[in-house]
């Protein structure tokens, strides 16, 4: 296995990346840049890594602070779910750990939003431990490094991979052969069009050896994306609107959004919003749409200006003035809602 580890090693102390989140040992800070880098290029998070540490900057300022103002540091990053694991990880920490970040992999396993590879990374990196990291780059480079021509997605593969990863963890640097894996996959053993040219361990890939390279990992059948309708009405009163807040579960969990929902009957726009309002709403020609893309659906979200009749609404919603809605976290499709808005003023 030193086939991998030695010129990985001398490759990463030459070319390796200068990532902010590699100068500190502190495991808050590099727990935190793990979670933001799951599905996120490092281009997107390094100016939200700055901005979460410099707000929250210790486990005992995430975990004492409103959800709202967390889910605020967070918007427009997505992929909502990390964050407020984070944030009720960073309770556990203080409630059960006594403040102090836990360091084995029991302890990290036992808190939400952390998994086996994000435990390995986090001990590796921080605490100098001996844990194999199977992310998406991982599993990659492995699969053409050993030429594994299966469906990455089975279980039977996933353990090999798994097996795999612990085989190739030098005894040495293990903190720095993790960011070099990392940086290998994220720079050179890339999914289309792998620089083979210059990667450090190309002389032992097997899928490079066979040509097999553009082909590996093997690609699942794609499903079709569905396509749904949603609504969304800006009821305005005066100088304010009505949003109002999701559930702390489920999908885009505790964010803002102005009151609506999905159009499951065709043009049945009036009706949804009503339905979620329990009021009957007045609502103007349609005023824009927004097109917008989740993991698992396509959305096309219709934009209503609309109006109520007189009567209380309480929570889940309530009423924000035009300049107040700065201050509320909401997703990226109702962001632009609150952007035209603004612009309207």
């Amino acid at each position: 296995m030193t086939a991998i580890g030695g010129p990985l090693l001398a490759w990463y102390h030459q070319a390796g990346r200068n990532l902010p989140w590699r100068k500190t040992t502190d495991p808050y800070a590099i727990w935190v840049s793990e979670i933001m880098l799951q599905q996120t290029q490092v281009v997107t998070v390094i100016p939200y890594y700055h901005r979460f540490l410099a707000k929250f900057p210790t486990v005992a300022a995430l975990a004492s602070a409103p959800l709202d103002s967390v889910l605020k540091i967070w918007q427009g990053l997505g992929y909502y779910t990390r964050v407020r694991s984070l944030w009720q990880a960073a309770k556990t920490i203080m409630d059960e750990f006594g403040g102090v970040f836990p360091s084995t992999q029991k302890e990290l396993l036992s808190l939400p939003g952390i998994g086996r590879s994000t435990a390995g990374a986090i001990l590796n990196i921080a605490f100098l431990q001996k844990h194999p990291i199977l992310d998406g780059n991982v599993k990659r480079i492995l699969i053409r490094y050993f030429c594994i021509a299966k469906d990455p997605k089975e279980k039977v593969v996933d353990q090999e991979l798994w097996q795999l990863a612990e085989q190739i963890l030098p005894d040495k640097e293990v903190n720095h052969f993790t960011q070099a894996i990392m940086d290998l996959g994220a720079t050179v053993c890339l999914p289309k069009n792998p620089k083979c040219s210059i990667c450090p361990v190309q002389p032992g890939c097997l899928a490079y050896k066979k040509g097999l390279q553009d082909t590996l990992p093997m690609k699942p059948v794609q499903k079709e994306i569905p396509h749904y309708d949603y609504v969304a009405a800006v009821i305005q009163k005066g100088n304010k609107v009505l949003i109002k807040k999701r559930p702390e579960k489920g999908l885009l969990g505790g964010l803002w959004e102005f009151p609506g929902g999905r159009v499951k009957q065709k043009g049945r726009f009036n009706e949804v919003v009503e339905s979620e309002i329990g009021q009957k709403v007045f609502l103007m020609p349609r005023w824009f749409h927004i097109r917008h893309a989740f993991t698992h659906f396509k959305m096309t979200l219709h934009l209503f200006r609309g109006s109520i009749e007189a009567g209380k609404i309480g929570a889940p919603f309530k009423w924000v003035t035009l300049s107040g809605l700065a201050a509320y976290p909401f997703s990226a499709a109702h962001q632009k809602i609150v952007l035209k808005l603004q612009n309207d003023i």
